[in-house]
């Protein structure tokens, strides 16, 4: 759903959508798997920076729910996770802020995202909030077993029979060299 200023010069814009999976990319560990319910409001908010200068910036509010799997850090097992948060951010013009050269900003500056000249997307807005509500490490189980880094195998299903330090083998060459042997001089 594309907000743009135009829509909001009258009156605030009410939202109450309902994303379905796969309208939205997250990231290869993350997948949504049922409705996402986006309920709130995207408001105009008229920046005065000078006598004839405006800046049109979209305040988006809302509250978002539903459920996610999340791929389990130590064995790749989807997890399930239900989700839900509130956001409020300040969106403004992309490179309305643009400055020749480096300049320090601050912490107000921070919160504010950008959107692009044909409006700000309620999906883009969404992920973003998505992701950064998620745990940055899901487990499948406290205990999960993961992977065997020689075969591959989840540990949680079965065991397998690999040797628990696997070969480096960059010291194949010293293999042989019992400790304690002393090299032999020539």
């Amino acid at each position: 759903m594309l907000i743009s200023p135009a829509q909001l010069v009258d009156e605030p814009l009410q939202l109450d959508e309902t994303l379905p999976a796969g309208a939205i990319d997250y990231t290869f560990d993350v997948r949504q798997i049922g409705p996402l319910r986006v309920k709130g409001q995207a408001d105009l908010i008229v920046e005065h920076r000078g006598p004839r200068e405006f800046v049109d910036d979209i305040r988006l509010r809302a509250h978002f729910e539903g459920e996610f799997e999340q791929l389990c850090a130590r064995c790749l097992e989807p997890v399930r996770q239900k989700l839900a948060g509130d956001f409020d951010l300040i969106f403004r013009p992309e490179g309305i802020d643009a400055e020749a050269g480096e300049h320090a900003i601050t912490e107000d500056e921070t919160e504010i995202g950008y959107y692009e000249e044909s409006g700000l997307l309620l999906e883009d807005a969404v992920r973003e909030q998505v992701l950064l509500n998620l745990p940055g490490r899901a487990l499948c189980r406290q205990d999960c077993q993961g992977l065997c880094p020689i075969c591959g195998n989840n540990r949680n299903h079965s065991h397998c029979e690999c040797s628990e330090k696997p070969q480096d083998p960059r010291w194949g060459a010293l293999a042989g060299i019992a400790v304690g042997d002393k090299p032999s001089s020539h």
